[in-house]
């Protein structure tokens, strides 16, 4: 893996980066649609290229329970499962052991959890972790980390801390897959001694790049604003800077705006699922009946496929009569909004104005109520 700092924004840490990868490159700031069993739901590879997917994420820990990382490998790794020849990230499982902590029992070995499949008793360490990524084969493979929930005590933060750290290195002893780069996680929860703290020892162990983890976990927009802007600088400038779980269109501009490159979230594709769209002056929620009649597109100046050829009135009929293309349709319009407000985002960063961009948009987007008019 290489990563190249191309322009830097004059009044932001904003930055625009290529990514070169095994399986292609990727210009940065970068939306990673989420597709957590090799798939995002509903579409296609076509349909993701289409929108200007460049990357996409996949999830091991989901992976691992089925169909399994041995018959990913035996048909020829990740890209060829899913039919996607573009790059690919893996996370390890690490958020699962937050999300699904009923289920698991975590110790410095790793987690002992039971399958939600079938209740089989299953264990994740950091060597199982590399292990399961490298058999499915992603251009960028995630440590096995702690994340802790919010809030929680200085102590429990400090203790996930601890165990990132330790699993980190151990990941780090077991990587040996050629090609695939293999990004470190700072947690800390909200506190920034305990997320300087995992910055510098991340750091020491030059990985190829580091995530930003430990947030969309509950807290408040300002704390999770609060901690990007305090953990970016202090990973290295010359390696991606990757938030992950994050978010919608303003926390992403925000993040750019502190130095951030690499972004995933199933804001786009499970709100677009839920009759939502992402558009200029807001979100249009067009299950509502204000748009039964309405022969407009979702957004004059988008360009997508459910933008060209059918109306408010059209998509506002497949959602209230229970039509699977309506959330097709939906996912394919908010792809493309997510992945053109990126491309708008890079050419403001090369023209020295990111942050009149982001401040324009942000007080049309914001200023608006939903269901515009």
């Amino acid at each position: 893996m290489q990563f190249k700092v191309h322009a830097q924004d004059g009044s932001t840490a904003a930055r625009t980066g290529r990514l070169s990868l095994s399986s292609g490159e990727v210009e940065t700031p970068v939306f990673m649609p989420v597709g957590t069993r090799a798939t995002v739901k509903g579409l296609t590879s076509e349909d993701l290229r289409e929108c200007g997917t460049r990357m996409v994420l996949a999830n091991a820990y989901h992976l691992a329970l089925r169909p399994g990382p041995e018959l990913v490998a035996e048909v020829g790794g990740l890209h060829s499962f899913m039919g996607w020849d573009g790059p690919t990230l893996t996370d390890s499982g690490g958020y699962q052991v937050f999300s699904l902590s009923e289920l698991n029992d975590v110790s410095d070995e790793g987690v002992e959890f039971r399958s939600p499949i079938d209740g089989a008793l299953m264990h994740l360490g950091p060597e199982e972790a590399i292990r399961i990524q490298e058999l499915l084969g992603p251009d960028i493979a995630m440590v096995l980390d702690e994340c802790p929930p919010y809030p929680c005590s200085r102590d429990e933060a400090r203790s996930a801390v601890e165990r990132t750290l330790k699993w980190a290195e151990e990941c780090q002893a077991h990587h040996e897959r050629n090609g695939q780069a293999l990004f470190g996680i700072v947690q800390g929860g909200v506190y920034e001694d305990l997320r300087a703290l995992c910055a510098e020892r991340l750091s020491e162990l030059n990985f190829d790049g580091y995530a930003i983890g430990g947030v969309s976990v509950g807290e408040p927009d300002d704390e999770r604003q609060r901690m990007t802007a305090f953990t970016a600088p202090l990973l290295p400038p010359d390696k991606p800077r990757y938030l992950m779980g994050v978010g919608f269109p303003v926390d992403l501009l925000h993040a750019i705006e502190q130095g951030v490159d690499m972004f995933d979230c199933v804001a786009p594709t499970r709100m677009g699922r839920n009759a939502t769209a992402f558009t200029r002056k807001g979100r249009i929620r067009i299950r509502n009946s204000c748009f039964k009649r309405d022969t407009r597109s979702l957004e004059e100046t988008c360009d997508c496929a459910s933008c060209r050829l059918y109306s408010r009135a059209y998509l506002n009929h497949l959602f209230r009569n229970d039509e699977m293309l309506g959330p097709v349709l939906l996912t394919i319009h908010n792809l493309t909004f997510y992945h053109g407000l990126m491309s708008e985002a890079r050419n403001a960063i090369k023209e020295g104005r990111f942050e009149s961009f982001r401040q324009q948009f942000v007080s049309v987007y914001s200023g608006r109520k939903e269901d515009p008019q």
